[in-house]
């Protein structure tokens, strides 16, 4: 994991790995001998390491008129601009509608300490926060997007979830959702929730299968729609990443070791078509988030993976988003939320 780097650094991230004291056989810590004529001069030095080290995540790559991470170049292959920030924000409400307005499923009582993988914007970290004020929320992300004003109770740090965690005090409740696009070994990360859940906590996940059905046919075949799907998830493979993650969930919490598995698998449509009132209303949103956030989708792995052209993915995604504006095109994909606990006495301390 490295060493996390604060994206509010007002605050004291508990995060970081104790230092151990030093001792005697330790190499004696010398003190620069350059006398600072006044705090303000020290202030500066201090202030030009801190400069450098937010410069280095913050300095993003540009492509193709989007902004992508910098810290962890290339790892994941959607924006962190603006416009992916507005979707990731609507992605968010489609899936607090699902969920007909629940943060989360897990039975918590009291959590005290809870961390937020993959982040993104922060906004279910804020709203968890503002829910459970007693909390101390950690969330982190490879992109210092989220705001830096936040809930006293909230922390977020830059981090790759996929190195090694340095947590010192155990979580009472893990949360990541929509990390299919980020993680490249999904059970060493789930070894490591439970590894970092205290005994009795409980990890949550929520993500989706990329397949895009249809309850009638009524996607066209060798459309953009019937394109662009089995393209996502071909790309997954080869980037090392599953597309469809939500499906595996349940076995890869259970081979980490967590017990009283819970799966809820929900139908996400995409557009108004369905006839329940409920499923409507997801609809809208993952219309929503779709159409808006397509184009951003595919950029950075369709050029980069497929070799098109910015020109090429544009017009294939402006054929998608006509497709899905036929209101006789009806597809949906599902969504899994899998929720696990570990037990109050794990089994290696039997």
């Amino acid at each position: 994991m490295g060493a996390p780097i604060p994206v509010n650094p007002a605050k004291d991230s508990s995060s970081a790995a104790a230092v151990p004291a030093t001792t005697p056989e330790d190499p004696t810590i010398q003190v620069d001998a350059e006398e600072y004529e006044n705090d303000s001069a020290y202030d500066s030095e201090v202030a030009s390491y801190t400069t450098s080290l937010a410069s280095s995540v913050t300095d993003y790559q540009f492509e193709n008129g989007r902004r992508y991470h910098r810290y962890q170049e290339g790892r994941y292959f959607w924006p962190n601009d603006e416009l992916e920030n507005d979707r990731l924000d609507i992605v968010h409400k489609m899936v607090e509608v699902a969920m007909k307005g629940k943060l989360f499923y897990a039975p918590l009582e009291n959590p005290k300490r809870v961390l937020d993988i993959g982040t993104g914007t922060g906004i279910w970290a804020m709203e968890f926060a503002d829910h459970f004020p007693q909390a101390s929320v950690l969330g982190n992300d490879l992109s210092p997007i989220q705001p830096r004003w936040v809930p006293p109770n909230v922390v977020f740090e830059v981090d790759d979830v996929e190195q090694d965690w340095t947590y010192t005090q155990l979580f009472d409740f893990i949360h990541a959702r929509s990390m299919a696009a980020a993680i490249k070994n999904w059970p060493r990360l789930m070894e490591q929730c439970y590894q970092h859940t205290a005994p009795g906590g409980y990890a949550e996940f929520v993500d989706f299968d990329a397949n895009w059905e249809t309850p009638d046919n009524s996607i066209e075949k060798g459309g953009a729609i019937d394109v662009v799907v089995p393209k996502f998830i071909e790309l997954g493979e080869m980037a090392g990443i599953e597309a469809c993650a939500g499906p595996k969930l349940e076995g890869w919490c259970k081979d980490a070791g967590f017990v009283n598995i819970k799966v809820a698998r929900q139908p996400i449509p995409c557009g108004t078509w369905a006839r329940d009132r409920h499923l409507k209303e997801i609809g809208a949103w993952q219309y929503m988030q779709v159409v808006e956030g397509l184009e951003g989708m595919m950029m950075g792995a369709f050029t980069r993976l497929y070799g098109m052209t910015a020109e090429e993915v544009t017009a294939l995604a402006a054929k998608f988003k006509a497709e899905l504006k036929n209101p006789r095109v009806h597809t949906f994909l599902n969504m899994y939320v899998v929720t696990a606990q570990k037990a109050a006495v794990a089994e290696d301390e039997d």
